[in-house]
């Protein structure tokens, strides 16, 4: 599978912003967990193999040079239902911090301090607007399935749910790797009551722990001496089987040309080598490996595949969807419409942070922040907070020459690195 081409005419087809459409579209969102931006088929991947998710970018407008706004799962995905940063949504961490006489493990997510904290956690994110709760009030019907991080899924907004309150999602995390039955079963009725959904499909995977079936697990040992990295890529390809079970459902179904199908992955991952987590600069890291991801939206008949290479963040995708179902934006977002190409092309830069696991001071983001970075055109910057075990200078990289981020330009470029510098701390202080 060849790598994303930009299209001829990419952006006059984005430009040309489709009408309201005669009827709500369905909208699925599919999200990866802890995937590589280069581990799919038409990203360039020579071993692993994503046949459905390679056909679903082709029929897709498609954003290869997309960007999440902070490496670690629940911020991540916090972002994403509210079009919000971190640093605004309250959510900076997956975690809130607690002292040792809470516990460790199990122990420590059972405790009352712990508890106390998850509530802290979603008072602050049932403050803002989200994507399900304004589906819901539209008439659609809504449901959340796979990772979920603030408790019981009403607190999103979500008619129906998997999720009871575990942190990382409970009852939610068999969807995919044990069954689809509640996705499927939630689109029939759906489609019975004439009503169109809203679901969530999140799946823990390809998240450790690697447990692929030994199906795909043989193809892959055979191609790579380290057992850690055929687990991940069996597990990548696991996932994308799911991928195509669901389109198939909805083809079997007569759904898919009603559906807008939206997808992305939470952060990034890149196995280590030599044990089952992953590698530096990966997960929870400001650099590529962590914060890079394809943003795909596909609605067959409506809009018209292309790639754009420019650079976009997972912000843009919640007013994005809004407008693509007919709907109101809500002011004060953080993200743009993709669909609106000159604006697309115009914004000077996107932005992003990493923080803290644990979050050291709930409502209070900068006590947690490790790096802020700005991605603008081919030029990234990476500036450490000052909380790291000591402060690192900053780091600039030609991404276009150098995607794997091997070449730190800021020596050689101080002019550029003042630049996006002035642009990333206008873009904080204005928080």
């Amino acid at each position: 599978m060849r790598p994303f081409l930009l299209l001829l005419g990419a952006l006059t087809l984005a430009a040309a912003e489709p009408p309201a459409p005669a009827k709500a579209p369905n909208i699925l969102f599919i999200v990866s967990d802890d995937q590589a931006w280069t581990d799919y088929g038409f990203t360039g991947a020579k071993v692993v193999r994503t046949p459905h998710l390679d056909r679903l970018a082709r029929e897709s407008l498609a954003f290869p040079r997309g960007y999440v706004v902070n490496s670690l799962c629940g911020p991540s995905l916090a972002s994403l239902l509210t079009g919000l940063h971190p640093h605004r949504h309250g959510m900076t961490g997956n975690d809130p911090a607690l002292p040792e006489a809470a516990g460790k493990g199990a122990q420590r997510y059972q405790s009352p301090e712990f508890q106390a904290g998850r509530e802290r956690l979603t008072a602050l994110w049932e403050r803002n607007p989200h994507l399900p709760r304004l589906l819901t009030a539209a008439g659609y019907r809504t449901m959340q399935t796979g990772k979920w991080w603030l408790g019981d899924y009403t607190h999103g907004g979500f008619q129906e749910g998997m999720t009871k309150g575990g942190r990382h999602g409970d009852d939610g995390l068999v969807i995919g790797r044990k069954t689809l039955a509640p996705a499927t079963e939630f689109m029939t009725k759906a489609r019975q009551e004439g009503k169109p959904f809203f679901l969530w499909y999140a799946p823990m995977m390809p998240h450790d722990p690697h447990t692929p079936p030994e199906r795909l697990l043989a193809k892959y040992r055979a191609l790579t001496p380290s057992i850690h990295q055929a687990r991940y890529w069996a597990m990548v390809e696991w996932f994308d089987e799911t991928v195509g079970e669901l389109r198939a459902f909805l083809e079997k179904e007569d759904l898919a040309k009603d559906t807008l199908i939206v997808f992305l992955a939470d952060n990034g991952w890149i196995q280590s080598q030599d044990n089952p987590r992953y590698a530096p600069r990966s997960k929870q890291s400001p650099y590529e490996g962590g914060v890079r991801t394809p943003i795909l939206f596909s609605w067959p008949g409506r809009l018209a595949p292309a790639s754009v290479d420019t650079p976009v963040s997972e912000v843009d995708v919640f007013p994005t969807v809004l407008k693509l179902a007919g709907l109101a934006v809500p002011a004060g977002l953080d993200g743009i419409d993709l669909l609106d190409a000159p604006a697309v092309a115009a914004r000077p830069a996107i932005f992003g942070s990493n923080s803290t696991h644990d979050i050291k001071e709930i409502g209070a983001p900068a006590k947690s922040l490790r790096y802020r970075w700005v991605v603008a055109g081919d030029w990234k910057l990476i500036v450490s907070s000052g909380l790291n075990e000591a402060t690192e200078p900053p780091q600039l990289f030609n991404l276009r020459a150098d995607p794997a981020e091997l070449r730190d330009l800021a020596g050689a470029e101080p002019a550029r690195v003042a630049e996006l510098r002035r642009r990333l701390d206008g873009w904080w202080d204005g928080r």
